[in-house]
């Protein structure tokens, strides 16, 4: 239902949305590794209130109806971008999260209201009824836009490509339909965003399921099948404008994080992985005297390592990748976070001047060798993956799964699930909070989102 007044969890401005109430509640969707026991995934509601009895705990649970969805990542239905002065949907309200299985293709329509810490599903969108609408399947990355609901897919009901975005109806929930009017070369799909003020959007690639659904494989590594291009689109148009081909060795472009500012040009994109010596990267897209234009700007080596303690995938390198899967940006657009899922670093870096990003510290969570320890829980494994930050920018959740059949490829003893939290004082400092660590048995935490919207959620119109 429409609301008479904007939902005040909707801010005109990043800066404004920085100084709004800290979150209280998160929500993390956990799946079950092991399909083959009947066990479901579920949405978990955490809580993040430090003056609760029940901090740092699960306090809530609903489970998806069916079995093997991989609940991977999910959004809100509406944000702030319905604030934008074309926005057609002015008084919708953040309310429903969109939960996609990344294997089954369902699409999950859960209610946070009325009651916060017992969400409830509404609604199943089925993934033929996806495939009928769009002509595609593994519904990936939702983001709630001005005129309606965008969700990227990785490919075709097949198991092929391409892949694309589609959307939905903000309050139906109806596919509508796919977004791509001209797609031009793109075939491979992952991310995407936008710069809402400058009309246009940045998509990313992974791989088809087909590529990536029995885990990495090191022949389309090498050969350079895996996505290694950015590609830029007329948003309001749909019709793809320019693609950039970051080098066939450049394996893996995932994350995209543009400006939250929406003044600003520019954004950022991790690199997972070079074949030539195992580094990740960051690029950063921006304009440049009426043009767009790509350019590396931070190189993250491998660690050298005994091979005796390496799994069988990387032994032969006697290194371990930093394997950058997740990037984030605060609000403020000050400081660049890099999740290493292979050595277990979180780096952040500060990008003030985003063409000169300046590396300004680092702790760790678990990794391939390290097994870098929590205060709280003594040695980790699996390694820093996910990234949350609130809105103020002073809390990092973390969370420690990358995709179920990608994790035994790195940690073939089987990832032990949990979520942890970095605390990031005024001048940046970061600590990891010896407090919170919320573990998972059997099941492992992916994405999280904060209440009220957090530093990935929402997109602006206004400085």
């Amino acid at each position: 239902m429409a609301l008479w007044k904007p939902d005040p969890t909707f801010y005109p401005s990043p800066r404004m949305a920085a100084e709004g109430p800290r979150e209280k509640l998160a929500y993390a969707g956990v799946f079950n590794p092991d399909p083959s026991n009947g066990k479901h995934d579920a949405m978990c509601v955490i809580d993040t209130d430090p003056q609760s009895s029940s901090y740092s705990q699960v306090v809530g649970r609903v489970e998806m109806p069916g079995v093997g969805d991989e609940i991977h990542h999910f959004g809100w239905n509406a944000c702030s971008a319905a604030l934008c002065p074309y926005a057609p949907h002015p008084h919708v309200e953040r309310r429903y999260l969109l939960a996609p299985g990344l294997r089954s293709s369902r699409l999950h329509i859960i209610d946070t209201k009325p009651d916060p810490r017992n969400p409830k599903i509404v609604k199943v969108i089925e993934a033929e009824e996806i495939a009928a609408r769009t002509g595609y399947s593994r519904p990936h990355t939702i983001h709630c836009g001005p005129d309606a609901i965008y969700v990227s897919a990785l490919g075709n009901a097949q198991g092929g490509g391409p892949g694309g975005i589609f959307l939905l109806d903000h309050e139906s929930f109806d596919v509508l339909g796919r977004w791509e009017v001209d797609r031009g070369p793109q075939f491979l799909g992952y991310d995407f965003w936008w710069h809402l003020g400058y009309d246009v959007a940045i998509t990313s690639e992974w791989g088809t399921p087909n590529m990536i659904e029995a885990g990495p494989d090191l022949d389309l590594l090498v050969q350079g099948k895996y996505g290694h291009h950015l590609h830029l689109w007329d948003l309001r148009r749909r019709r793809h404008l320019k693609a950039w081909d970051l080098g066939a060795e450049h394996q893996l472009v995932l994350e995209l994080r543009p400006a939250h500012d929406p003044t600003r040009p520019y954004g950022f994109v991790c690199v997972v992985i070079s074949t030539k010596d195992l580094s990740a990267s960051i690029w950063m897209w921006h304009r440049d005297k009426g043009d767009w234009d790509v350019r590396k700007v931070i190189d993250i080596p491998a660690e050298p390592a005994d091979p005796a303690l390496l799994p069988p995938a990387l032994k032969a390198f006697k290194a371990v990748p930093p394997l950058v899967t997740e990037i984030a940006l605060s609000t403020d657009d000050r400081y660049l976070y890099a999740a290493c899922f292979g050595t277990g670093e979180l780096r952040q870096y500060d990008v003030s001047d985003p063409f000169k990003p300046k590396f300004t510290g680092a702790v760790r969570f678990g990794g391939v060798v390290t097994h870098a320890p929590h205060p709280k829980a003594g040695a980790l494994n699996g390694g820093t993956q996910m990234l949350e930050i609130s809105r103020d920018g002073r809390r990092i959740y973390v969370t420690n799964s990358l995709y179920g059949a990608w994790d035994k490829a790195f940690y073939p003893e089987g990832i032990r699930g949990w979520i942890s939290l970095v605390n990031v004082a005024p001048n940046g400092t970061m600590t990891i909070d010896p407090d919170f660590f919320i573990p998972f048995t059997g099941e492992r935490p992916h994405q999280l989102r904060l209440e009220g919207g957090d530093s990935s959620s929402d997109s602006y119109c206004y400085p």
